[in-house]
């Protein structure tokens, strides 16, 4: 499976972005997709993830309210509908997926990524 993720950019607080993630390959293995981030200096994070069948999502509490995972099956793809910008949001952005069903929120159980895309929060 190969993720390509796109739609990162410079934001000002309070603002908004879309993030999409497009998968290819041998999609039919992706059970579970999700987001991470990474700001300077800091450790790769769960942010937010999905299911591919029932759509059940899972968000880490730093950004419940804010953010919203979706996905289109048709197309392989999912989103991460950031609004209200913080500046500690500020992170490259890493989709991933796994090829078993079921959330984690550690990155370790994640077997495919993205090259991450720059979010940055001016404020």
């Amino acid at each position: 499976v190969q993720l390509q993720a796109s739609g990162g950019g410079l934001v000002q607080a309070g603002g908004s972005l879309r993030l999409s993630c497009a998968a290819s390959g041998r999609t039919f293995s992706t059970y579970h997709m999700g987001w991470f981030r990474q700001g300077p200096g800091k450790e790769r994070v769960f942010v937010a993830s999905i299911s591919r069948s029932a759509g059940a999502t899972y968000y880490a509490d730093s950004v419940k309210g804010r953010f919203t995972i979706s996905r289109d099956n048709a197309k392989n793809t999912w989103y991460l509908q950031m609004n209200s910008l913080k500046p500690e949001d500020t992170a490259v952005y890493y989709c991933a997926s796994r090829s078993v069903s079921g959330n984690s929120y550690y990155s370790g159980d994640y077997g495919f990524w993205g090259q991450g895309t720059e979010v940055t929060v001016s404020s």
